[in-house]
């Protein structure tokens, strides 16, 4: 990713979040809130659940097959009311919402290719496709430093939100200017934070403004960070009222890269809300940080790009693939044998081991699914160079 630039040469990266009101985001937290329903009362739910909004009207649309009962109407009502759509002065109000489900079973020939069983490890993907996982050592959570304080800006605003007329809709945008040093880029300081805020009329934007300077920014960006060349755009275009689905549509899986890394790794492409665990697009994305975070957190290299593949039906990925960037002792391809010794990468080992049956995703719609602790692929594996010997060999697994 950086091998075009100098040694000591500057650039400006840009991630930017969104807050839980936005309305793609509801849309993804309402597909989530959908799949949690169903798994609560059937693990071995088969859920592809998509949402579309537009003013007071949600369409739920996608392929369910469970022996669950869900109230539809009452799951997405919640979801609404959770994110903090009360009222058509806010966009939307969850007691007045039009809700329209167009759901059908699962595909027999998709099913077929995809058993019921979780304990039997000859599971076969959900479906074809590439997934990418990433992990870089400038934070806590290594996660890439502009996608961090952008999630950390929207939380920190939704905070601001029980306590000031703040509305649910809102977005962060951080630009980082990064310095290259050893043939890796290192963050010397933040350039421009934009900031937008629904908020309602009796806030004035001035107060607004100073409100989210002061509340919010002062109290996400390291004071270490900002020099007195740092921009701050709070509102940029003026007032803010008129937000959420009554001002703009919403679709899930639209904010796919503020979900994964910012735009500092590729993505496959497929989106992970309303998706259930047999969907590689997100077990398999799940399963590849958490490789990368191990590899990282055990200073196996300090950045690292991991990509998956599967095909339909099968179990086995189809290629595995690692990236360390020049920061690993080890080459890619030691890299690679380290992981195959250590990761069982079937769906249904990977199902296993994050627990991805449990009713828990609605949380990872809000603030992207990669970084909070308390998520299971945010759990690293100890791993050392030394523990390939120590790893089962492919024939011998269950």
């Amino acid at each position: 990713m950086f091998n075009e630039l100098k040694e000591d040469s500057t650039f400006l990266f840009t991630s930017e979040s969104v807050g839980e009101g936005h309305p793609d985001k509801l849309c993804d937290i309402i597909s989530d809130s959908v799949l949690d329903a169903f798994l609560e009362q059937d693990p071995f739910s088969r859920v592809a659940c998509e949402t579309a909004i537009k003013n007071n009207k949600i369409f739920l649309f996608g392929e369910i097959t469970s022996k669950a009962e869900v109230n539809l109407q009452e799951v997405v009502k919640k979801a609404v009311k959770s994110v903090g759509y009360t009222s058509d002065t806010k966009g939307l109000d969850y007691k007045s919402c039009s809700i329209s489900p167009c759901i059908e079973l699962q595909s027999l020939e998709i099913a077929q290719g995809i058993h019921a069983n979780t304990h039997d490890l000859s599971l076969g993907a959900g479906d074809q496709g590439m997934m990418f996982g990433y992990a870089v050592d400038e934070t806590e959570s290594c996660m890439p430093l502009t996608i961090d304080l952008s999630h950390q800006i929207n939380l920190k605003i939704k905070e601001l939100g029980k306590n000031y007329p703040i509305g649910p809709d809102c977005k962060s945008q951080v630009t980082m200017e990064y310095q290259m040093v050893n043939g890796r880029p290192i963050p010397l300081m933040v350039k421009t934070v934009v900031i937008s805020v629904q908020h309602e009329k009796s806030i004035s934007l001035k107060k607004l403004r100073e409100l989210i300077l002061d509340e919010v920014v002062y109290k996400t960006i390291p004071l270490k960070l900002m020099t007195l060349d740092t921009k701050f755009l709070i509102n940029p275009c003026g007032s803010f009222h008129l937000g959420g689905p009554v001002a703009d549509a919403g679709l899930t899986g639209r904010k796919i890269i503020v979900d994964t890394y910012g735009g500092w790794a590729p993505h496959g492409g497929g989106a992970f809300s309303g998706k259930d665990c047999t969907k590689v697009d997100r077990s398999a994305a799940y399963a590849a940080r958490q490789i990368a975070k191990s590899l990282v957190t055990s200073k196996i290299c300090s950045q690292a790009l991991v990509q998956l593949s599967y095909a339909i039906g099968i179990p086995e990925p189809v290629s595995i693939s690692v990236f360390s960037f020049g920061t690993s002792d080890l080459s890619n391809n030691e890299i690679l044998d380290l992981i195959k010794a250590n990761f069982d990468l079937r769906p249904a080992a990977i199902i296993n081991q994050l627990n991805l049956r449990e009713p828990a995703f609605r949380p990872t719609a809000s603030f992207g699914h990669f970084g909070n602790p308390q998520y299971a692929w945010e759990k690293p594996i100890a791993l050392s160079p030394e523990a390939k010997a120590m790893a089962t060999a492919s024939s011998k697994r269950d």
